[in-house]
C-alpha cells in the first residue's frame, strides 16, 4: 500500500521530492532537534494522484486522520472546538473540535 502521509520525525531533505521541499526541510530540522512543532506532510504522491484522476487517493483520508489524531493527543485539544479564552478583556475563539458530551 503506497502512504501518503508522513510524520516530521519520519522524514530528512533526502525525501524531498517525495514530501516537498518545505515537508522535507520541516522533518530536516525535526531530525537535527531543532524546536518544530508536531506536523505531518502529505506527499507529493498524493498531490500527483489527485491531479491525474480528479479524486482523493484511496487511504489519504485515514492517513491524515490517524496523524490528526496524534497532533491532538500531543496538543492535549481537540481541532474543530470553539473555545473563549480571555485577552485584554476581549473574547478570542481558537477552533478545536468539540470532543462531545
Amino acid at each position: 500500500m503506497v502512504r501518503y502521509v508522513y510524520d516530521f520525525a519520519e522524514g530528512g531533505r533526502d525525501l524531498a521530492g517525495l514530501l516537498g521541499g518545505k515537508g522535507a526541510n520541516l522533518a530536516e530540522m525535526t531530525r537535527l532537534g531543532l524546536p518544530v512543532p508536531p506536523g505531518f506532510t502529505v506527499t507529493t504522491e498524493a498531490c500527483r494522484a489527485f491531479l491525474a484522476t480528479g479524486a482523493e487517493p484511496d487511504g489519504l483520508a485515514r492517513e491524515i486522520a490517524e496523524h490528526l489524531t496524534v497532533l491532538e493527543q500531543a496538543a492535549g485539544r481537540r481541532l474543530g472546538r470553539l473555545l473563549d479564552l480571555p485577552r485584554q478583556g476581549h473574547l478570542r475563539h481558537l477552533a478545536l473540535r468539540d470532543p462531545g458530551p
